[in-house]
């Protein structure tokens, strides 16, 4: 065989196992994070369902102080939207407030635009384990098409979001305290 015929064979058999590894890799990751609040849920629910108030407490918001944001509709009801472009670290896209439980869940839909298109459900529920203490979840839920899920096999999204979650979580937390 000539040079050529095996360098052929070996970029074949590379594309070959790529398209396999994503047929097998996982599709889709969720993952969650909580914290207990001393306060009460319904003062948590009221701020949190403003996602303008996230930019004090996302750690994401964080990554690009001068970051460009536009916003429609009325903050803290359905089918508001919260736009942003940023830098590399923050990139593009928005968020839309999906629907509200009144005092238990927020559910918030993301479509990134940059550094890559996906879309992501990210609901926040909470939980009053007394009168003065709520149990907030951050829920993250996405899928990645074929063949780019073929990255969740390498990356762990847990570990990798995670952790900013829960600093994020954190601050919150110490807001809400604060108050």
């Amino acid at each position: 065989m000539s040079i050529i015929t095996i360098i052929l064979l070996v970029i074949a058999a590379i594309l070959a196992l790529v398209l396999i590894l994503g047929v097998v890799s996982p599709k889709s990751y969720r993952l969650s994070r909580s914290v207990l609040i001393d306060t009460s849920e319904a003062h948590v629910f009221i701020y949190l369902k403003h996602l303008r108030n996230h930019d004090s407490f996302n750690v994401w918001a964080m990554k690009d102080p001068n970051m460009k944001r536009t916003y429609r509709g009325i903050d803290g009801t359905v089918g508001f939207v919260y736009a942003w472009d940023g830098n590399k670290q923050a990139g593009a896209g928005e968020q839309e407030i999906k629907a509200l439980e009144e005092g238990k869940r927020i559910d918030i839909e993301v479509r990134f635009i940059r550094p890559f298109a996906a879309v992501a459900q990210t609901p926040l529920t909470l939980e009053a384990v007394s009168p003065t203490q709520t149990k907030v979840t951050w829920h993250m839920a996405s899928s990645m098409k074929y063949p780019m899920n073929m990255m969740l096999l390498f990356m762990n999204m847990d570990k990798l979001l995670g952790a900013d979650m829960e600093i994020s979580l954190g601050k919150l937390k110490d807001i809400l305290e604060a108050r």
